[in-house]
């Protein structure tokens, strides 16, 4: 169990830096409520759990690739500039809240979150040294057992800030004024923008060093 508590506080902490999947959630919560923010973080969880799988079952090498990377960079840009331009576009249109909230299905929040972790070359390089990490200590101690609990451990971790963070930005939701709701929605939009950014160049220097 202290091993098991170990690894959910591992989830934790790699959830929480600040990210493109944290940005988007923030943007999805204080615009549409506590769902479809909680979805966008399952979608990015799901991404992971993918890469988690194939990196157990030595698959995921060919990802870490020059021409994998740069093909990620380049579609990781593309997901991050449109959605953070549909963010700050919803600031300019005049509908109400409860017709936008009605155009919005929770399968393209769970959507956008997936897209924009499984496009992101630094999650698969990320899980690789973490999670591949694990699974070498594990198997120098034979223990597949204690390899599923540290994997549910991180997952729960994973879910438990999910669940966090989906809290937080309906919060803003429901208690900030429209000001302050705007204010979110820019900065979240902005973010991923410059996120997107980040991945564009990243693919220049790739395909052109």
């Amino acid at each position: 169990m202290p091993s098991f508590l170990a690894h959910v506080m591992l989830g934790l902490s790699l959830a929480a830096p600040i990210g493109p999947v944290n940005a988007a959630q923030l943007d999805k919560g204080a615009r549409f409520g506590f769902a479809h923010a909680w979805l966008v973080g399952l979608g990015a969880v799901c991404a992971d759990a993918l890469y988690m799988m194939l990196i157990y079952f030595r698959l995921a090498h060919f990802l870490s690739t020059p021409f994998m990377k740069a093909f990620l960079w380049l579609f990781g840009c593309f997901v991050l500039i449109y959605t953070g331009i549909e963010s700050l576009n919803h600031l300019r249109r005049r509908a109400n809240e409860e017709q936008v909230t009605r155009s919005i299905s929770g399968f393209s929040s769970f959507r956008s979150g997936f897209w924009m972790s499984l496009l992101n070359p630094l999650s698969i390089l990320f899980w690789l040294g973490i999670y591949g990490s694990i699974l070498a200590k594990s198997a120098e101690n034979g223990f597949s057992e204690q390899t599923l609990w540290h994997t549910l451990g991180i997952f729960t971790g994973l879910l438990l800030w999910d669940l966090a963070m989906a809290v937080t930005a309906s919060t803003f939701k429901r208690f900030a004024n429209s000001y302050v709701l705007h204010v979110i929605s820019a900065v979240a939009g902005i973010s991923l923008i410059g996120f997107g950014l980040y991945f564009g160049w990243q693919a220049y220097i790739l395909l052109t060093g």
